[in-house]
């Protein structure tokens, strides 16, 4: 299969939200996100937007909008989303100085990975720990 030039993410979670610019707000000060880029309509609705976290992203856009994929979408439940970051305990940390609901907090897993699991005010989960599928198999090719 054909995909991304090599170290470029090939699968980008998409999510719609009643309230982007608040979701964009909460990704990008309470739980580290870098806002990529941010495209608006007319109405201050978001069109598309961009966050990344380490070397992987995440798209967003306003609820309610026309299209194949607003209509695709439309009535969708929550996400839930893994985030692989380096320092969990300063990550959840930044998460409750904001306000995050906590689902989780971090707790090393059986499978070696320390993890905290947030849900943001739409529903969706965010979960961010030090597990990385698939690493051990590049290390091992490398």
């Amino acid at each position: 299969m054909a995909g991304a030039p090599a170290g470029v993410p090939t699968i980008y979670p998409t999510i719609l939200y009643d309230d982007a610019k608040a979701a964009i707000r909460t990704l990008t000060e309470g739980l580290g996100f870098t806002e990529e880029a941010v495209y608006e309509g007319e109405g201050g609705q978001v069109l598309h937007a961009e966050l990344s976290c380490g070397n992987g992203r995440v798209m967003l856009g306003s609820k309610g909008r026309e299209g194949v994929f607003a209509e695709a979408m439309r009535g969708a439940g929550p996400a839930g989303v893994y985030v692989v970051v380096d320092e969990v305990d300063e990550h959840h940390a930044r998460a409750v100085e904001y306000g995050v609901e906590i689902l989780m907090p971090p707790t090393d897993q059986d499978y070696g990975s320390r993890d905290f699991m947030a849900r943001d005010a739409e529903g969706n989960v965010w979960s961010f720990g030090t597990y990385a599928p698939g690493a051990a198999d590049r290390a091992d090719t490398a």
